[in-house]
């Protein structure tokens, strides 16, 4: 391993805990020994399928590893295209799994390190070793690349409602929900004509789902609740006609007064691509059009969004 990538992975690891750090570099360095480049020219000798990138200039790179459910997506804003991605299950190994799931990512899209100009992350609410983990690896590897790039950190509810809120009528709200174990669930609520949809922390909200519920009850507007929405939960809201629960993860129907958008299907399966993109995707996605915007999530540092006291 070269000096300099010994010097980005240090910098990584300096907010982790020694056992933390431990466990990385026994699941790392066993993993990652060659550059992005020669592992490329033997993973295209070995996969005919491969399809390299064809602009590898500004690539922007997203990492969302707060939760048991990980994602790292490399996306091409010029013609904006996820050129790889990969979404595992993670049972609180990001320490060592992230940068082998970076490499993976890179090495399918026929790019190298080099070629990522900007560095998005998802900052909480989520594990605390999972959002320490994503922002410790965000910061090593901008600190290896030959010229600094743009890092940019979201709140992870942001990238899970990015993708309804252009769909969602000016008088409804979008509500992002995501379950944080032992029947706790993290959201925030945030009106819909906000297009880069960036709450304030004071607007992130955590508690057992009574405590959703009746922040659903308190609220005078229709409501979309869109992420995670488990099965009790959607028993728990049966009364409230305001409303309307979609989990991408499986069939739904959009309510009827969704804003009329070409190639959109009022029905279970919705054929947008908007519905169906990955949360790293949303991610990227959400990323360009704050850079776009010059918002304060590309200007700010990166700090962890934590809604709860360490256990």
């Amino acid at each position: 391993m070269s000096s300099a990538r010994v010097n980005w992975l240090t910098g990584s690891l300096r907010l982790l805990p020694t056992t933390d750090r431990c466990r990385f570099w026994r699941g790392a360095l066993g993993t990652i020994r060659d550059s992005p480049t020669e592992k490329l020219q033997r993973s295209v000798a070995a996969d005919p399928v491969l399809v390299p990138a064809t602009n590898l200039l500004r690539m922007l790179l997203a990492l969302d590893v707060g939760s048991s459910t990980c994602t790292v997506a490399l996306f091409d804003p010029a013609g904006e295209t996820v050129l790889a991605e990969k979404v595992w299950r993670s049972r609180r190994r990001q320490t060592e799994e992230t940068l082998p799931a970076v490499e993976e990512t890179l090495t399918r899209a026929g790019a190298a390190m080099d070629d990522v100009r900007y560095l998005a992350v998802t900052t909480g609410p989520g594990s605390f070793t999972g959002v320490r983990i994503g922002i410790s690896v965000v910061k090593g590897i901008a600190l290896g690349l030959p010229q600094p790039p743009q890092l940019i950190g979201l709140p992870v509810l942001s990238a899970v409602a990015a993708r309804f809120v252009p769909l969602a009528a000016p008088s409804a709200d979008v509500w992002p929900v995501l379950q944080a174990g032992r029947g706790r669930f993290n959201w925030a609520a945030a009106p819909a004509d906000d297009p880069l949809w960036l709450p304030a922390a004071a607007n992130h909200c955590a508690g057992q789902a009574a405590a959703l519920v009746a922040a659903l009850q308190a609220t005078g507007r229709p409501v979309w609740l869109v992420g995670e929405v488990s099965s009790g939960l959607r028993q728990d809201l049966q009364g409230l006609a305001h409303v309307h629960c979609i989990d991408p993860a499986a069939e739904f129907d959009l309510p009827e007064d969704y804003k009329s958008t070409p190639g959109i299907s009022n029905g279970a399966g919705a054929e947008w691509a908007g519905l169906t993109e990955t949360r790293g995707e949303g991610l990227a996605r959400l990323a360009m059009r704050h850079l776009r915007a010059g918002s304060p999530a590309c200007t700010s540092p990166l700090q962890p969004l934590y809604l709860r006291p360490p256990q």
